[in-house]
């Protein structure tokens, strides 16, 4: 070994440009991919366990999403299928023949409890019993309608950065690195779908238990769902004999499946909002910088928490702020609505009150809905308003009766607003088909306008 300080320096500065060029070429590799990734890093940054299995095949989903998405046509929504549909399978139990006779009865009773509460017509489909997995498969073309907006403002964004950012010497190399960071980026959003409403496919107690139409695009698809597992898993932490949770819960499905087939115009509304508060989603390209910058290869969990906890989308616009506020007050009127109908249809139930509490705790601690759009596009759907919506319900069926206040679902114009809601008295009007009284400032301009009319005029 020699002695020349100058020979350390030299094998240092050998060793570095070794360094750099090991980088380069890892770098190089893995955005042309070529390279290997570790699979583990990968689960884990995905949200999956270290299952060998569910490994294997996330690589291979990862591969065949990049190459699907060669045309940046857009990600293979079908990752988040099969991720979800592997989470509902994970912990599925098969329901007995007893459990599916005894919901299937609740459900018929609670139809015809329902005609003593609502003029609204029955669903002229059956009933459905799923599983948590055919509960996926049945909603996840509205989840990806949903969020697909985001997911592609967000991949786009990232591979356009990385082109951008990308020193010069990188320039062949990178070539093609936009359009793999955008298809790798996309699929772990789909992933991240995947794991949302897998998740959820284990809480769902029915079919409208979310608040949102996901169920029934067509106009003779409309129909009541219920999933025998996560229904008992409901009752088992109440001291409520399980006949009267599944009564109850039937009745709650039913009313708001109804309610939708009745009012046509208002599941293409509620979806049109959401779409309008999503469509306009933009990047927080200076929060999409640092990330960038200070990205380490050896924690990807950190790019898939931005990914999906709204840290990279931007301040909302006006216009989404609008939307957001209109999703909210129909929520708000749908789910109390729905609560207002049921208390009625179960009356006769000895412990209604309580499970109706326990809906309205479950609702209010972070429900299923927040979870999965507050999570993926920055939605927060939140009832905030759902007790003085129901309050209002409630007002309105005191003074008009059940048909006149169904009868105002019957059109968009006659539905109620969040001015309604604040002050029920013109909508009661409205529902009756009269006129409202004309307070003291009223008058005063009719009589103004009147005596304008009668002076005659000056020649």
């Amino acid at each position: 070994m020699s002695d020349d300080p100058g020979d350390d320096r030299a094998d240092d500065d050998r060793n570095g440009d070794d360094g750099e060029r090991d980088i380069r070429d890892m770098l190089r590799d893995f955005l042309e991919g070529n390279g290997e990734i570790d699979p583990a890093q990968l689960a884990s940054a995905a949200g999956l366990p270290s299952d060998p299995a569910l490994i294997a095949q996330l690589m291979s989903q990862l591969q065949n999403a990049i190459r699907a998405d060669a045309d940046g046509s857009g990600p293979d929504w079908s990752v988040a299928t099969n991720q979800a549909t592997q989470i509902a399978q994970r912990s599925s139990v098969v329901s007995i023949a007893s459990e599916r006779v005894e919901l299937e009865q609740a459900l018929r009773i609670a139809s015809l409890w329902l005609a003593e509460a609502t003029s609204i017509s029955e669903l002229g489909n059956d009933p459905q019993i799923m599983s948590r997995a055919e509960w996926v498969a049945a909603t996840m073309p509205v989840w990806i309608e949903l969020v697909e907006p985001v997911v592609g403002n967000i991949g786009t964004s990232m591979g356009q950065l990385l082109q951008e950012q990308a020193p010069e010497e990188f320039g062949a190399a990178l070539a093609n690195a936009g359009g793999i960071m955008r298809s790798v980026t996309q699929t772990m959003y789909a992933m991240q779908l995947g794991q949302v409403v897998g998740g959820l496919s284990t809480e769902v107690v029915s079919g409208g238990d979310i608040g949102l139409p996901l169920i029934g695009a067509g106009e003779g698809d409309q129909r009541a769902v219920m999933i025998p597992q996560n229904v008992q898993a409901f009752g088992a932490g109440l001291d409520v004999p399980a006949d009267e949770v599944r009564l109850y819960l039937a009745v709650r499905e039913i009313a708001h499946a109804r309610l939708f087939r009745h009012a046509r115009w208002l599941r293409l509304q509620f979806l049109t909002a959401i779409a309008e508060a999503t469509r306009g989603t933009s990047v927080d390209t200076d929060r999409l910088e640092e990330l960038m910058a200070d990205f380490d290869p050896s924690n990807p969990e950190r790019l898939r928490d931005a990914l999906t906890n709204g840290e990279l989308l931007a301040k909302r616009s006006p216009e989404q702020e609008a939307a957001l506020a209109r999703i909210e007050t129909t929520l708000a009127l749908i789910e109390g609505w729905v609560d207002v109908v049921t208390e009625q249809a179960t009356a006769r139930l000895p412990h209604a009150a309580s499970i109706a509490e326990a809906v309205r705790r479950r609702r209010a601690s972070a429900g299923p809905s927040e979870q999965a759009l507050a999570a993926l596009v920055g939605l927060e759907l939140r009832p905030r308003r759902l007790r003085e919506a129901a309050a209002m319900w409630h007002a309105v069926t005191d003074a008009v009766g059940a048909d006149a206040r169904d009868a105002l679902w019957s059109h968009p114009d006659l539905a109620p607003t969040a001015a309604d809601i604040d002050e029920p008295t013109l909508l009661i009007a409205r529902a009756a088909g009269d006129e409202p009284e004309a307070d003291s400032i009223d008058r005063a301009i009719e009589d103004l306008l009147r005596d304008d009319t009668d002076r005659p005029r000056e020649e």
